[in-house]
């Protein structure tokens, strides 16, 4: 079973990327998220990898940039419902530690905006990873915490529900951080959330 890969990134394509490693290629499924934060094709990366094995099929690596986001996709797995490709599309949405903040508030909405997740599924998830691993930490120590420091958790960035609100539109996840990004740098961090989701779509428009 491969665990880790570094080489050098010899193409990304739109669901995978093909690392050279000594000579050889491997093809490594990975989240949208992901495959906008990878190196240049040319420049060395190390990917930490989850090796499933589909049926009649052989082996499939995903892989990740860092361990926690392999090891949220490894307690996503593991809920009933929810395959490799459901897993990548919440990570997309949710990374590791925000997914653990979702799950503590119990915001079925905000694990209801990865593509191919439905609101019953999403209430699945967030039943079943109360207790989990998630963002180095389990959400019931981030409650925890939240109560020691007599603080609620962050609200959600207006930038992350921007960007989810075009996801929730069928924008690809690339398309749509680069026009909130654009958006916000003209419209400045305290902008609100409607008009960044404006200006997005016009930057998509143009």
């Amino acid at each position: 079973m491969i665990g880790r890969l570094r080489g050098v990134l010899a193409e990304v394509g739109e669901e995978d990327a093909l690392v050279d490693v000594a000579g050889v290629g491997y093809v490594v499924r990975c989240g949208a998220r992901t495959l906008t934060r990878l190196p240049a094709p040319g420049d060395e990366v190390l990917l930490h990898v989850e090796t499933r094995w589909v049926q009649d099929g052989g082996p499939t690596l995903y892989g990740f940039l860092a361990r926690e986001e392999r090891r949220a996709f490894v307690v996503l797995t593991a809920v009933q419902g929810v395959g490799p490709k459901a897993a990548l599309s919440v990570l997309d949405v949710l990374p590791p530690g925000d997914l653990a903040q979702a799950v503590a508030r119990e915001d079925k909405a905000a694990v209801g905006r990865a593509q191919g997740v439905g609101p019953k599924l999403a209430q699945r998830i967030v039943v079943e990873l109360r207790d989990k691993p998630l963002g180095g930490e389990t959400v019931a120590a981030f409650h925890a915490q939240v109560a020691a420091s007599g603080y609620p958790p962050a609200a959600p960035s207006v930038a992350g529900e921007a960007t989810a609100a075009l996801l929730g539109l069928g924008i690809a996840e690339p398309a749509a951080r680069r026009a909130v990004e654009g958006a916000v740098l003209r419209l400045g961090e305290d902008a609100a959330e409607a008009a960044v989701i404006k200006a997005a779509l016009q930057e998509l428009a143009r």
